[in-house]
């Protein structure tokens, strides 16, 4: 899964892809080199980030979305709002990721609406706050509970499948983050989404202030992650993940 953010603010990439033809052309670059997937989002997620509204979040992804359909690739739409999601869907994409992990009923109803496959991710807080005192008493229990709680009662409501995303930095700490990467294969009776690209633990773990510095170090988080099951990983640097992916897919098999 190529990420591809229309925001001026995103942490990694903010502002890089904000022109439509910026963007366009990195979809196309992304889907060369090997994405199956594309994820677009109009608002930005990181710590510390102010919401935007449906309407300017709207004008940022439905012409991408809407540009990138002779790509022939799936569409991932990256939104917390079930009226951007809806949006999104009618212009082309083809899947709903929500970082607040389906809380919001009337999201579950869009995903059933379309027949659109869900990706369902756990986050403590919001993103304005989520990393200020992130508490657990048990990281692995708590973040499992949740998203087989939210993954049964889309399944049983009529969302046609779904995907988990433990949400790597999305309200956890350092410690909470490797204690969820080591225990991944408790999630696997879902597919599982991976998604550590670039992040801040990177830089914490090897010293790496510069997030666009950080692809080997995303790189060894993500193929830990397929080796122990997981079925897709969000990236920036999709050259560098397919062929990293093609390698030790070929090392496993000899």
């Amino acid at each position: 899964m190529g990420i591809l953010n229309v925001t001026p603010d995103s942490f990694s990439d903010g502002g890089q892809h904000y022109h439509l033809q910026d963007a366009l052309e990195q979809a196309a670059s992304m889907v060369q080199a090997g994405a199956l997937v594309l994820d677009i989002g109009g608002e930005s997620t990181r710590p510390g980030a102010d919401p935007v509204d449906a309407q300017e979040e709207l004008r940022r992804v439905l012409p991408l979305i809407e540009a990138v359909q002779d790509l022939k690739v799936l569409i991932s739409i990256d939104t917390m709002k079930p009226v951007v999601a809806r949006a999104a869907l009618k212009a082309g994409a083809h899947i709903v990721n929500d970082v607040t992990g389906l809380r919001n009923p009337e999201m579950v109803r869009v995903c059933i609406e379309a027949g659109a496959p869900a990706i369902i991710m756990h986050m403590q807080g919001e993103p304005r706050t989520m990393q200020q005192h992130p508490t657990y008493q048990d990281v692995t229990r708590e973040v499992k509970e949740f998203l087989f709680q939210q993954a049964e009662m889309a399944l049983q409501s009529g969302v046609p499948s779904v995907m988990l995303d433990p949400g790597i930095g999305f309200g956890k700490t350092l410690e909470h983050n490797l204690r969820l990467i080591r225990d991944l294969p408790e999630l696997t009776a879902h597919p599982v989404l991976l998604g550590v690209s670039r992040k801040k633990m990177i830089d914490r773990l090897a010293n790496v202030p510069d997030a666009k510095g950080r692809d080997p170090g995303s790189i060894a988080v993500h193929l830990f992650g397929a080796g122990v099951g997981v079925a897709m990983v969000r990236v920036h640097d999709v050259p560098a993940h397919v062929q990293a992916l093609k390698v030790w897919s070929a090392l496993r098999s000899v």
